[in-house]
Protein backbone atom coordinates (compact mmCIF):
# COMPACT_ATOMS: atom_id res chain seq x y z
CA UNK A 1 0.00 0.00 0.00
CA UNK A 2 1.45 3.43 -0.60
CA UNK A 3 1.97 6.08 1.35
CA UNK A 4 -1.09 8.18 -0.17
CA UNK A 5 -3.61 5.22 0.19
CA UNK A 6 -2.24 4.57 3.84
CA UNK A 7 -3.98 8.96 3.95
CA UNK A 8 -7.78 8.20 2.72
CA UNK A 9 -10.36 8.19 5.47
CA UNK A 10 -10.84 4.51 6.80
CA UNK A 11 -14.27 2.75 7.03
CA UNK A 12 -16.82 3.31 9.85
CA UNK A 13 -15.58 -0.17 11.12
CA UNK A 14 -12.07 0.92 11.30
CA UNK A 15 -12.65 4.18 13.03
CA UNK A 16 -14.79 2.61 16.31
CA UNK A 17 -11.77 0.15 16.86
CA UNK A 18 -10.88 0.71 20.29
CA UNK A 19 -7.39 -0.39 18.81
CA UNK A 20 -6.68 2.62 16.48
CA UNK A 21 -8.62 5.15 18.29
CA UNK A 22 -8.44 7.69 21.36
CA UNK A 23 -11.36 7.29 24.51
CA UNK A 24 -12.87 10.53 23.25
CA UNK A 25 -13.81 9.04 19.43
CA UNK A 26 -17.74 8.65 19.33
CA UNK A 27 -19.40 5.54 20.81
CA UNK A 28 -20.91 3.08 18.22
CA UNK A 29 -24.16 3.38 17.75
CA UNK A 30 -24.54 6.93 19.37
CA UNK A 31 -26.22 9.41 17.12
CA UNK A 32 -24.44 12.52 16.64
CA UNK A 33 -26.48 15.66 15.90
CA UNK A 34 -26.43 17.50 12.39
CA UNK A 35 -25.53 21.08 12.43
CA UNK A 36 -23.08 23.81 13.02
CA UNK A 37 -23.71 23.95 17.13
CA UNK A 38 -20.81 23.23 18.92
CA UNK A 39 -20.31 19.60 20.66
CA UNK A 40 -19.46 21.43 23.85
CA UNK A 41 -21.41 23.82 25.74
CA UNK A 42 -20.41 25.75 29.24
CA UNK A 43 -22.12 24.12 32.91
CA UNK A 44 -24.13 27.88 32.78
CA UNK A 45 -25.94 26.66 29.86
CA UNK A 46 -29.72 26.02 29.90
CA UNK A 47 -30.17 22.26 29.86
CA UNK A 48 -32.50 20.96 26.87
CA UNK A 49 -36.43 21.03 28.16
CA UNK A 50 -36.23 23.58 30.67
CA UNK A 51 -38.25 26.98 30.27
CA UNK A 52 -36.72 30.04 30.76
CA UNK A 53 -38.47 33.38 31.33
CA UNK A 54 -39.42 35.57 28.72
CA UNK A 55 -37.40 39.02 27.85
CA UNK A 56 -39.85 41.00 29.30
CA UNK A 57 -40.39 39.69 32.46
CA UNK A 58 -36.78 39.04 33.23
CA UNK A 59 -34.43 40.92 35.59
CA UNK A 60 -31.98 43.37 33.97
CA UNK A 61 -28.18 42.42 34.22
CA UNK A 62 -26.58 44.59 37.09
CA UNK A 63 -23.91 45.08 39.11
CA UNK A 64 -23.99 42.81 42.62
CA UNK A 65 -24.47 46.04 44.66
CA UNK A 66 -27.86 46.88 43.01
CA UNK A 67 -30.98 46.30 45.00
CA UNK A 68 -33.34 42.84 43.74
CA UNK A 69 -36.23 43.70 41.84
CA UNK A 70 -38.29 42.29 44.98
CA UNK A 71 -36.61 45.08 47.34
CA UNK A 72 -39.13 47.95 48.34
CA UNK A 73 -37.79 50.85 50.59
CA UNK A 74 -41.15 50.51 52.54
CA UNK A 75 -41.22 47.49 53.67
CA UNK A 76 -37.34 46.93 54.02
CA UNK A 77 -36.61 44.39 56.54
CA UNK A 78 -34.61 45.22 59.97
CA UNK A 79 -31.01 46.36 59.23
CA UNK A 80 -27.84 45.73 61.47
CA UNK A 81 -26.93 49.07 61.97
CA UNK A 82 -28.98 51.31 64.07
CA UNK A 83 -31.69 53.77 63.29
CA UNK A 84 -29.79 56.45 63.84
CA UNK A 85 -26.11 55.42 62.11
CA UNK A 86 -22.88 54.87 63.20
CA UNK A 87 -21.54 57.83 64.95
CA UNK A 88 -19.32 60.37 62.92
CA UNK A 89 -16.10 60.66 64.10
CA UNK A 90 -14.81 64.25 63.91
CA UNK A 91 -11.17 65.71 63.69
CA UNK A 92 -10.65 68.64 65.38
CA UNK A 93 -7.30 70.01 63.90
CA UNK A 94 -6.29 72.19 66.12
CA UNK A 95 -6.51 69.30 68.59
CA UNK A 96 -2.87 68.27 70.36
CA UNK A 97 -1.73 65.53 67.87
CA UNK A 98 -1.84 62.98 70.23
CA UNK A 99 -5.54 63.04 70.42
CA UNK A 100 -5.67 63.24 66.56
CA UNK A 101 -3.43 60.14 66.41
CA UNK A 102 -5.71 58.35 69.18
CA UNK A 103 -8.42 58.83 67.49
CA UNK A 104 -8.02 57.70 63.85
CA UNK A 105 -5.71 54.11 65.80
CA UNK A 106 -9.16 53.54 67.11
CA UNK A 107 -10.91 53.42 63.81
CA UNK A 108 -11.07 50.87 61.49
CA UNK A 109 -8.44 51.16 58.44
CA UNK A 110 -11.06 51.79 55.79
CA UNK A 111 -12.71 54.71 57.58
CA UNK A 112 -9.90 56.87 58.14
CA UNK A 113 -9.61 59.92 56.63
CA UNK A 114 -7.04 59.85 53.30
CA UNK A 115 -3.66 61.19 54.85
CA UNK A 116 -2.72 65.28 53.91
CA UNK A 117 1.42 64.92 53.95
CA UNK A 118 2.52 67.55 56.75
CA UNK A 119 5.87 67.75 55.14
CA UNK A 120 6.72 68.94 51.95
CA UNK A 121 7.72 66.27 50.34
CA UNK A 122 10.49 65.99 47.82
CA UNK A 123 9.44 64.68 44.06
CA UNK A 124 8.75 60.88 44.21
CA UNK A 125 8.59 61.44 48.13
CA UNK A 126 11.17 59.78 50.94
CA UNK A 127 11.51 56.05 51.09
CA UNK A 128 9.37 54.21 52.80
CA UNK A 129 11.99 51.94 54.35
CA UNK A 130 13.58 55.51 56.01
CA UNK A 131 10.19 56.37 56.92
CA UNK A 132 9.67 53.21 58.73
CA UNK A 133 13.04 53.11 60.39
CA UNK A 134 12.93 56.65 61.90
CA UNK A 135 8.66 55.74 63.14
CA UNK A 136 10.82 52.73 64.97
CA UNK A 137 13.27 54.68 66.50
CA UNK A 138 11.28 57.14 67.81
CA UNK A 139 9.04 54.67 69.46
CA UNK A 140 12.02 52.72 70.87
CA UNK A 141 12.96 56.02 73.11
CA UNK A 142 9.53 56.59 73.99
CA UNK A 143 8.60 53.30 75.01
CA UNK A 144 11.97 52.98 77.17
CA UNK A 145 11.29 56.29 78.33
CA UNK A 146 8.17 54.79 80.16
CA UNK A 147 5.49 55.96 78.18
CA UNK A 148 2.47 53.55 77.61
CA UNK A 149 1.80 51.54 74.76
CA UNK A 150 -0.94 53.57 72.99
CA UNK A 151 1.13 57.05 73.06
CA UNK A 152 3.66 54.91 71.92
CA UNK A 153 1.40 54.46 68.60
CA UNK A 154 -0.08 57.41 68.49
CA UNK A 155 3.22 58.78 68.15
CA UNK A 156 4.74 56.30 65.50
CA UNK A 157 1.36 56.50 63.41
CA UNK A 158 1.86 60.62 63.43
CA UNK A 159 5.48 60.47 61.93
CA UNK A 160 3.83 57.70 59.18
CA UNK A 161 1.36 60.54 58.27
CA UNK A 162 3.39 63.37 58.55
CA UNK A 163 5.10 61.79 55.42
CA UNK A 164 2.28 61.08 53.70
CA UNK A 165 2.33 57.18 54.60
CA UNK A 166 -1.09 55.60 54.56
CA UNK A 167 -2.02 52.30 55.70
CA UNK A 168 0.12 51.94 58.05
CA UNK A 169 -0.68 49.89 61.02
CA UNK A 170 1.81 50.09 64.28
CA UNK A 171 2.20 47.50 66.72
CA UNK A 172 3.72 47.47 70.82
CA UNK A 173 4.45 45.19 72.97
CA UNK A 174 6.49 45.18 75.69
CA UNK A 175 9.99 44.77 74.29
CA UNK A 176 9.33 44.52 70.62
CA UNK A 177 7.84 47.35 68.06
CA UNK A 178 6.82 46.70 64.45
CA UNK A 179 5.08 48.49 61.78
CA UNK A 180 3.74 47.68 58.85
CA UNK A 181 3.06 49.93 55.72
CA UNK A 182 0.55 48.73 52.29
CA UNK A 183 1.11 51.03 49.81
CA UNK A 184 -2.60 49.94 47.97
CA UNK A 185 -4.72 46.87 48.11
CA UNK A 186 -2.80 45.13 45.01
CA UNK A 187 0.85 45.87 46.14
CA UNK A 188 3.15 44.01 49.05
CA UNK A 189 3.06 45.08 52.10
CA UNK A 190 6.68 46.83 54.24
CA UNK A 191 6.90 45.49 57.18
CA UNK A 192 9.56 46.22 60.21
CA UNK A 193 10.68 46.02 63.48
CA UNK A 194 12.43 46.85 66.04
CA UNK A 195 13.68 45.24 69.36
CA UNK A 196 13.58 47.47 73.10
CA UNK A 197 16.54 46.13 74.88
CA UNK A 198 17.24 48.83 77.42
CA UNK A 199 15.04 51.05 79.71
CA UNK A 200 15.73 54.01 81.77
CA UNK A 201 14.03 56.34 83.31
CA UNK A 202 14.97 60.13 81.03
CA UNK A 203 12.07 62.71 81.42
CA UNK A 204 14.45 65.25 79.68
CA UNK A 205 14.67 62.56 76.34
CA UNK A 206 11.41 61.58 76.32
CA UNK A 207 9.98 65.48 76.27
CA UNK A 208 12.74 65.55 73.46
CA UNK A 209 11.15 62.99 71.28
CA UNK A 210 7.72 64.80 71.94
CA UNK A 211 8.78 67.74 70.86
CA UNK A 212 10.54 65.97 67.29
CA UNK A 213 7.22 64.60 66.90
CA UNK A 214 5.49 67.77 67.54
CA UNK A 215 7.06 69.74 65.13
CA UNK A 216 6.57 66.30 62.58
CA UNK A 217 2.97 66.78 62.96
CA UNK A 218 2.97 70.96 62.46
CA UNK A 219 2.15 71.96 59.03
CA UNK A 220 3.63 75.13 59.87
CA UNK A 221 7.43 73.64 60.84
CA UNK A 222 9.35 71.85 57.81
CA UNK A 223 11.19 68.74 59.25
CA UNK A 224 12.76 66.58 56.41
CA UNK A 225 13.59 63.30 57.15
CA UNK A 226 17.58 64.15 57.11
CA UNK A 227 17.27 66.88 59.96
CA UNK A 228 14.79 64.39 61.57
CA UNK A 229 17.51 61.99 62.00
CA UNK A 230 20.01 64.58 62.58
CA UNK A 231 17.47 65.49 66.03
CA UNK A 232 17.03 61.96 67.09
CA UNK A 233 20.77 61.26 67.12
CA UNK A 234 21.33 64.41 69.21
CA UNK A 235 18.58 63.55 71.86
CA UNK A 236 20.25 59.91 72.35
CA UNK A 237 23.80 61.65 73.20
CA UNK A 238 22.56 64.34 75.32
CA UNK A 239 23.96 63.66 78.72
CA UNK A 240 21.38 63.85 81.79
CA UNK A 241 20.38 67.11 83.43
CA UNK A 242 21.61 65.99 86.71
CA UNK A 243 25.09 64.28 87.96
CA UNK A 244 25.11 61.22 89.45
CA UNK A 245 25.90 63.12 93.33
CA UNK A 246 22.66 65.10 92.60
CA UNK A 247 20.34 61.81 91.97
CA UNK A 248 22.02 59.96 95.43
CA UNK A 249 20.99 63.11 97.74
CA UNK A 250 17.42 63.23 95.93
CA UNK A 251 17.79 59.43 96.85
CA UNK A 252 18.46 60.49 100.46
CA UNK A 253 15.59 63.70 100.57
CA UNK A 254 13.03 61.46 98.65
CA UNK A 255 13.72 58.81 101.90
CA UNK A 256 14.06 61.46 104.93
CA UNK A 257 10.92 63.59 103.55
CA UNK A 258 8.80 59.81 103.34
CA UNK A 259 9.94 58.74 106.53
CA UNK A 260 8.41 62.42 107.67
CA UNK A 261 5.14 61.40 106.28
CA UNK A 262 4.67 58.63 108.43
CA UNK A 263 5.59 60.64 111.93
CA UNK A 264 8.87 60.74 111.94
CA UNK A 265 11.08 62.99 113.22
CA UNK A 266 14.69 65.08 112.24
CA UNK A 267 16.54 62.03 113.79
CA UNK A 268 14.33 59.82 111.64
CA UNK A 269 14.40 62.06 108.65
CA UNK A 270 18.63 61.87 108.80
CA UNK A 271 18.47 58.23 109.14
CA UNK A 272 16.16 57.32 106.45
CA UNK A 273 18.44 59.44 104.54
CA UNK A 274 21.71 58.09 104.91
CA UNK A 275 20.23 54.88 104.15
CA UNK A 276 18.61 55.38 101.34
CA UNK A 277 22.05 56.67 99.69
CA UNK A 278 23.76 53.74 100.53
CA UNK A 279 21.28 51.72 98.89
CA UNK A 280 21.68 54.12 96.11
CA UNK A 281 25.48 53.57 95.58
CA UNK A 282 25.22 49.83 96.48
CA UNK A 283 22.32 49.73 93.77
CA UNK A 284 24.71 51.39 91.02
CA UNK A 285 27.62 49.70 91.88
CA UNK A 286 25.85 46.23 91.22
CA UNK A 287 24.40 47.52 88.24
CA UNK A 288 27.94 48.46 87.09
CA UNK A 289 29.24 44.94 87.73
CA UNK A 290 26.15 43.55 85.39
CA UNK A 291 23.55 42.21 87.92
CA UNK A 292 20.11 42.18 86.70
CA UNK A 293 17.53 44.83 88.37
CA UNK A 294 16.26 42.22 90.65
CA UNK A 295 19.22 41.65 93.27
CA UNK A 296 19.92 45.80 92.40
CA UNK A 297 16.35 46.62 94.01
CA UNK A 298 17.20 43.57 96.65
CA UNK A 299 20.56 45.43 97.67
CA UNK A 300 19.12 48.77 98.13
CA UNK A 301 16.42 47.46 100.13
CA UNK A 302 18.75 46.53 102.76
CA UNK A 303 20.72 49.32 104.41
CA UNK A 304 17.29 51.08 105.14
CA UNK A 305 15.99 48.28 107.34
CA UNK A 306 19.36 47.82 109.01
CA UNK A 307 19.59 51.34 110.33
CA UNK A 308 16.06 50.96 111.13
CA UNK A 309 17.01 47.92 113.13
CA UNK A 310 20.21 48.69 114.37
CA UNK A 311 18.31 52.01 115.76
CA UNK A 312 16.15 49.76 117.36
CA UNK A 313 18.63 47.57 119.13
CA UNK A 314 20.42 50.36 120.12
CA UNK A 315 17.37 51.31 122.16
CA UNK A 316 17.03 55.09 120.36
CA UNK A 317 13.96 56.79 120.94
CA UNK A 318 13.12 56.96 117.24
CA UNK A 319 10.86 55.58 115.29
CA UNK A 320 12.23 52.77 113.63
CA UNK A 321 9.81 51.83 111.22
CA UNK A 322 9.22 55.27 109.76
CA UNK A 323 12.91 54.82 108.56
CA UNK A 324 12.65 51.62 106.88
CA UNK A 325 9.11 53.29 105.33
CA UNK A 326 11.07 56.31 104.25
CA UNK A 327 13.39 53.58 102.70
CA UNK A 328 11.13 51.81 100.63
CA UNK A 329 9.16 54.82 99.10
CA UNK A 330 12.46 55.20 97.27
CA UNK A 331 11.84 51.95 95.42
CA UNK A 332 8.89 51.50 94.91
CA UNK A 333 8.47 50.72 91.16
CA UNK A 334 4.88 53.26 90.83
CA UNK A 335 6.30 54.65 87.52
CA UNK A 336 6.16 51.04 85.82
CA UNK A 337 2.91 50.22 88.10
CA UNK A 338 0.70 53.40 86.23
CA UNK A 339 1.88 52.31 82.86
CA UNK A 340 0.62 48.48 83.47
CA UNK A 341 -2.57 49.52 84.48
CA UNK A 342 -2.88 52.04 81.72
CA UNK A 343 -1.77 49.62 79.12
CA UNK A 344 -4.41 46.62 80.48
CA UNK A 345 -7.21 49.77 80.66
CA UNK A 346 -6.69 50.68 77.30
CA UNK A 347 -6.82 47.25 75.40
CA UNK A 348 -2.98 46.10 75.63
CA UNK A 349 -3.33 43.46 77.70
CA UNK A 350 0.26 41.54 76.63
CA UNK A 351 2.21 44.93 77.72
CA UNK A 352 0.19 45.27 80.71
CA UNK A 353 0.40 41.95 81.94
CA UNK A 354 4.45 42.13 81.06
CA UNK A 355 4.56 45.61 83.12
CA UNK A 356 2.77 43.91 85.86
CA UNK A 357 5.09 41.18 85.50
CA UNK A 358 7.92 43.39 86.22
CA UNK A 359 6.17 45.05 88.96
CA UNK A 360 5.59 42.40 90.45
CA UNK A 361 9.79 40.93 90.58
CA UNK A 362 10.53 44.65 91.23
CA UNK A 363 8.58 44.29 95.02
CA UNK A 364 9.37 40.35 95.46
CA UNK A 365 13.64 42.25 95.51
CA UNK A 366 12.42 44.72 97.71
CA UNK A 367 10.54 41.87 99.95
CA UNK A 368 13.40 39.49 99.87
CA UNK A 369 16.06 42.51 100.82
CA UNK A 370 14.20 43.81 103.35
CA UNK A 371 13.12 40.38 105.29
CA UNK A 372 16.49 39.13 105.21
CA UNK A 373 17.80 42.35 107.36
CA UNK A 374 14.52 41.93 109.02
CA UNK A 375 14.59 38.13 110.23
CA UNK A 376 18.12 38.63 111.38
CA UNK A 377 16.96 41.56 113.12
CA UNK A 378 14.12 39.71 115.58
CA UNK A 379 16.17 36.97 115.90
CA UNK A 380 18.94 38.65 117.58
CA UNK A 381 16.04 40.89 119.46
CA UNK A 382 15.13 43.38 117.87
CA UNK A 383 11.64 45.07 119.26
CA UNK A 384 9.79 46.23 115.68
CA UNK A 385 6.20 46.08 116.95
CA UNK A 386 3.74 45.73 113.40
CA UNK A 387 1.07 47.00 115.45
CA UNK A 388 2.35 50.26 115.90
CA UNK A 389 0.29 52.65 113.15
CA UNK A 390 1.84 55.65 111.60
CA UNK A 391 0.67 59.16 113.12
CA UNK A 392 0.29 61.41 110.09
CA UNK A 393 -2.48 63.47 110.67
CA UNK A 394 -1.28 66.06 113.59
CA UNK A 395 1.00 67.64 111.62
CA UNK A 396 -0.60 69.07 108.20
CA UNK A 397 1.51 72.28 107.34
CA UNK A 398 4.69 69.59 107.95
CA UNK A 399 3.29 66.79 105.57
CA UNK A 400 2.44 68.82 102.85
CA UNK A 401 5.78 70.69 102.87
CA UNK A 402 7.04 67.17 103.18
CA UNK A 403 5.03 65.91 99.98
CA UNK A 404 6.14 68.27 97.81
CA UNK A 405 9.96 67.68 98.68
CA UNK A 406 9.47 63.97 97.89
CA UNK A 407 7.83 65.17 94.73
CA UNK A 408 10.58 67.45 93.85
CA UNK A 409 13.34 64.66 94.82
CA UNK A 410 10.93 61.96 92.88
CA UNK A 411 11.52 64.29 89.32
CA UNK A 412 14.98 64.77 90.14
CA UNK A 413 15.37 61.07 89.96
CA UNK A 414 13.72 60.83 87.06
CA UNK A 415 15.46 63.11 85.44
CA UNK A 416 13.02 65.58 84.67
CA UNK A 417 13.16 69.49 82.57
CA UNK A 418 14.06 71.75 85.38
CA UNK A 419 10.93 74.00 83.83
CA UNK A 420 8.65 70.50 85.06
CA UNK A 421 10.11 70.12 88.13
CA UNK A 422 8.17 73.45 90.15
CA UNK A 423 4.64 71.95 88.22
CA UNK A 424 4.93 68.51 89.59
CA UNK A 425 6.11 69.66 92.80
CA UNK A 426 2.80 71.63 93.43
CA UNK A 427 0.84 68.79 91.79
CA UNK A 428 2.05 66.74 94.28
CA UNK A 429 1.52 69.30 97.33
CA UNK A 430 -2.22 69.21 96.02
CA UNK A 431 -2.32 65.08 96.03
CA UNK A 432 -1.81 65.12 99.68
CA UNK A 433 -3.81 68.01 100.68
CA UNK A 434 -6.88 66.14 99.17
CA UNK A 435 -5.63 62.86 100.90
CA UNK A 436 -5.19 64.16 103.80
CA UNK A 437 -8.59 66.16 103.98
CA UNK A 438 -10.49 63.00 102.92
CA UNK A 439 -9.05 60.64 105.35
CA UNK A 440 -8.22 62.07 108.24
CA UNK A 441 -11.11 65.27 108.34
CA UNK A 442 -13.72 62.97 106.21
CA UNK A 443 -12.58 59.68 107.36
CA UNK A 444 -13.11 58.22 104.23
CA UNK A 445 -11.55 54.87 103.79
CA UNK A 446 -7.67 54.89 102.20
CA UNK A 447 -8.36 53.35 99.05
CA UNK A 448 -10.63 55.76 97.98
CA UNK A 449 -8.70 58.88 99.25
CA UNK A 450 -5.85 57.55 97.34
CA UNK A 451 -8.23 57.06 94.02
CA UNK A 452 -9.19 60.71 94.33
CA UNK A 453 -6.04 62.25 94.96
CA UNK A 454 -4.50 60.22 92.47
CA UNK A 455 -7.68 61.21 89.98
CA UNK A 456 -6.82 64.74 90.40
CA UNK A 457 -2.97 64.29 89.74
CA UNK A 458 -4.07 62.79 86.39
CA UNK A 459 -6.43 65.31 85.90
CA UNK A 460 -3.73 67.97 86.28
CA UNK A 461 -0.92 66.40 84.64
CA UNK A 462 -2.69 65.86 81.38
CA UNK A 463 -4.01 69.37 81.16
CA UNK A 464 -0.37 70.70 81.53
CA UNK A 465 0.64 68.15 79.10
CA UNK A 466 -2.02 69.93 76.82
CA UNK A 467 -0.63 73.30 77.76
CA UNK A 468 2.99 72.26 76.92
CA UNK A 469 1.79 69.82 73.85
CA UNK A 470 4.46 67.29 75.63
CA UNK A 471 3.70 64.04 77.11
CA UNK A 472 1.56 63.88 80.46
CA UNK A 473 4.21 61.45 82.65
CA UNK A 474 6.72 63.75 83.58
CA UNK A 475 3.51 65.78 85.61
CA UNK A 476 2.22 62.79 87.21
CA UNK A 477 4.38 60.52 88.10
CA UNK A 478 6.19 62.07 90.34
CA UNK A 479 3.61 63.64 92.01
CA UNK A 480 2.00 60.35 92.99
CA UNK A 481 5.20 59.46 95.08
CA UNK A 482 3.33 60.75 98.35
CA UNK A 483 0.62 58.54 97.82
CA UNK A 484 2.61 55.27 97.40
CA UNK A 485 1.55 52.89 100.00
CA UNK A 486 5.01 52.47 101.61
CA UNK A 487 3.95 52.15 105.40
CA UNK A 488 1.56 49.14 104.26
CA UNK A 489 4.32 47.45 102.74
CA UNK A 490 6.69 47.52 105.72
CA UNK A 491 3.80 46.53 107.94
CA UNK A 492 3.26 43.47 105.46
CA UNK A 493 6.99 42.27 105.73
CA UNK A 494 7.24 42.94 109.19
CA UNK A 495 4.26 40.63 109.80
CA UNK A 496 6.05 38.17 108.02
CA UNK A 497 9.19 38.39 109.37
CA UNK A 498 7.85 37.17 113.08
CA UNK A 499 5.75 34.46 111.79
CA UNK A 500 2.47 36.07 111.40
CA UNK A 501 1.85 35.46 107.77
CA UNK A 502 -1.93 36.09 107.32
CA UNK A 503 -1.73 39.56 108.90
CA UNK A 504 0.85 40.32 106.43
CA UNK A 505 -0.77 38.41 103.48
CA UNK A 506 -3.58 41.39 104.67
CA UNK A 507 -1.36 44.38 104.82
CA UNK A 508 0.59 43.13 101.35
CA UNK A 509 -3.38 43.09 100.28
CA UNK A 510 -3.85 46.31 101.18
CA UNK A 511 -0.67 47.59 100.02
CA UNK A 512 -1.68 46.09 96.78
CA UNK A 513 -5.31 47.70 96.65
CA UNK A 514 -3.92 51.21 97.35
CA UNK A 515 -1.11 50.59 94.28
CA UNK A 516 -4.41 49.59 91.86
CA UNK A 517 -6.28 52.89 93.34
CA UNK A 518 -3.64 55.06 91.93
CA UNK A 519 -2.84 53.55 88.45
CA UNK A 520 -6.90 53.67 88.02
CA UNK A 521 -7.16 57.08 89.35
CA UNK A 522 -4.15 58.56 87.47
CA UNK A 523 -5.82 56.81 84.10
CA UNK A 524 -9.30 57.95 84.83
CA UNK A 525 -8.15 61.63 85.43
CA UNK A 526 -6.77 61.76 82.23
CA UNK A 527 -9.45 60.43 80.66
CA UNK A 528 -11.69 62.76 82.15
CA UNK A 529 -9.91 65.70 80.54
CA UNK A 530 -9.89 64.19 77.31
CA UNK A 531 -13.74 63.68 77.18
CA UNK A 532 -15.37 66.88 78.98
CA UNK A 533 -13.03 69.36 78.71
CA UNK A 534 -13.52 70.88 74.80
CA UNK A 535 -9.74 72.86 75.60
CA UNK A 536 -7.73 70.81 73.30
CA UNK A 537 -9.69 68.38 72.50
CA UNK A 538 -10.39 66.02 69.61
CA UNK A 539 -14.01 65.78 70.02
CA UNK A 540 -16.74 62.84 71.30
CA UNK A 541 -14.16 59.58 69.79
CA UNK A 542 -16.17 56.08 69.43
CA UNK A 543 -15.27 53.53 71.80
CA UNK A 544 -14.00 50.45 70.49
CA UNK A 545 -16.08 48.24 68.59
CA UNK A 546 -15.05 45.13 71.06
CA UNK A 547 -16.75 46.93 73.93
CA UNK A 548 -19.86 47.67 71.97
CA UNK A 549 -21.65 44.32 72.95
CA UNK A 550 -21.48 43.27 69.04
Amino acid sequence: MTEAEDRKPRSDEARYDPEITSEFAIPRGLDVPKGDDSETTSEFAVPQGLQTLQPSTAEPEGSAFSPPSTYSAEHAPAAFTPATGVPLVSLVKDAPWQDRMRTMLRMPVTERPAPEPVQRLEEGGPAVPRVLDLTLRIGELLLAGGEGAEDVEAAMFAVCRSYGLDRCEPNVTFTLLSISHQPSLVEDPVTASRTVRRRGTDYTRLAAVFRLVDDLSDPETHVSLEEAYRRLAEIRRNRHPYPGWALTLASGLLAGAASVLVGGDVVVFVAAAVGAMLGDRLAWLCAGRGLPEFYQFTVAAMPPAAIGVALTLAHVNVNGSAVITGGLFALLPGRALVAGVQDGLTGFYITASARLLEVMYFFVGIVVGVLIVLYFGVKIGGELNPDAAPVISNRPLIQIAASMLLSLTFAILLQQERSTVLWVTLNGGVAWSVYGAMRYVGDISPVASTAVAAGLVGLFGQLLSRYRFASALPYTTAAIGPLLPGSATYFGLLSMAQNDVDKGLVSLAKAASLAMAIAIGVHLGSEISRLFLRVGSAGKRRAAKRTRGF
